[in-house]
């Protein structure tokens, strides 16, 4: 088990995954990198699957921050419907997009609303049509940091915006330590970690920078990293791996990658106290989500600056990417029955109990809807 936890998490540093070693490593349970601790706590008989003519491969890529919730619906999914040999591929969100608008895979993970540009190219592997976005995943963007005898940690939007900009560049800082009067921070150089690949966990992130702090953040939020400095490390994994072993460090990562000993920084927002990185708390802030997308596109709008108090500021949602109609043939049924338990209500409690947040009701239900009449 040992052996096979450590190839895992080398595959995972490649944005690689190959069939047979990922439902290995799902039956035998999580890795370092899996925040449930157990690889999923689902319960995968009575799961009220609808498998119909499912069956043979289907294969998917993209973002690597639902790559912990694919497993785990893919434990229950598989076992269910015993036909499908079910491979997701967590490449990043621009990577998967663009094996999709390929024509490689069936569905594709991403972690930011298609761009224009990209639902124009989606028409020429959608059979007279386009491809849209169904948000399946929520969930906290976490900021993950490693700074010894430092057990808890506050910071804001204009203070990250710096250290992410490195313009602040020890743990000493002034500008920290005012937002921490009572930690004895070190004078270690802080090790700032971003992604190396295109990321819509990026995007998210300097969303969020943008949006909140806009005077220490001149760049323009965007799937690839944009300043200068830092270091980079592929994938959601390879990133967390990365501050769980380097002194100093600190980078964004989903949630369910925070376990195994790594800590997560408090916001300071316009609350009375800190917001923690929590399921329920990103619930919060994704409740106020608006969807902008066009006919039966669900892509929403997230608020970065979310007035409920307790309500987490940096989410992000994940998007199923599939063509309204013109999807394959041959992989149709698979597609539509998987998308279809994971929208279902069974699916949707499973991302609680794995550190993502569920869709809100009224959205899932347009997206239960949308998958039903995909063809």
């Amino acid at each position: 088990m040992k052996l096979q936890r450590k190839n895992r998490l080398r595959a995972l540093s490649l944005g690689a995954l190959a069939v047979s070693g990922a439902l290995a490593l799902t039956a035998c349970g999580s890795d370092d990198t899996s925040g449930s601790g157990d690889g999923g706590k689902e319960t995968t008989a009575n799961a009220n699957i609808k498998c119909d003519d499912a069956k043979g491969q289907l294969a998917a890529s993209g973002s690597s921050a639902q790559k912990n919730a694919i497993d785990a619906w893919r434990k229950v999914y598989t076992t269910n419907c015993k036909d499908v040999q079910l491979n997701y591929n967590p490449t990043g969100s621009g990577a998967g997009i663009t094996a999709f608008l390929q024509g490689q895979t069936a569905f594709a993970g991403s972690d930011s609303a298609l761009k224009p540009e990209e639902i124009e190219k989606s028409k020429k592997v959608c059979s007279n049509s386009q491809a849209i976005g169904l948000p399946m995943v929520g969930g906290p963007i976490a900021v993950g940091y490693n700074v010894p005898g430092v057990d808890e940690l506050t910071l804001d939007a204009k203070t990250l915006a710096d250290i992410f900009n490195d313009k602040i560049k020890t743990w000493d800082d002034k500008a920290i330590a005012k937002l921490n009067p009572d930690a004895k921070l070190p004078k270690t150089k802080i090790q700032a970690f971003h992604r190396s690949d295109e990321s819509g966990t990026t995007d998210n992130f300097t969303k969020y920078l943008k949006g909140a702090a806009p005077a220490a953040w001149p760049y323009e939020p965007g799937k690839s990293w944009e300043p200068k400095g830092g270091q980079s490390a592929n994938g959601s994994a390879g990133v967390a791996s990365q501050v769980k072993q380097t002194a100093g460090a600190i980078s964004y990562f989903e949630l369910s990658y925070a376990g195994e000993g790594i800590k997560t920084v408090d916001l300071k927002t316009q609350a009375k106290e800190p917001v923690k990185a929590t399921v329920d708390n990103a619930s919060k802030a994704i409740a106020e989500a608006k969807v902008v997308g066009k006919g039966k596109d669900l892509s929403l709008e997230l608020n970065y600056k979310p007035t409920a108090e307790g309500a987490y500021p940096i989410t992000l949602v994940t998007y199923e990417i599939v063509c309204e109609k013109g999807n394959k043939a041959e992989t149709l049924p698979a597609t539509k029955s998987f998308l279809t338990y994971i929208a279902s209500e069974d699916g949707q409690n499973v991302l609680k109990e794995n550190d993502y947040a569920p869709i809100p009701a009224e959205i899932i239900s347009k997206v239960r809807s949308t998958v039903a009449g995909l063809s």
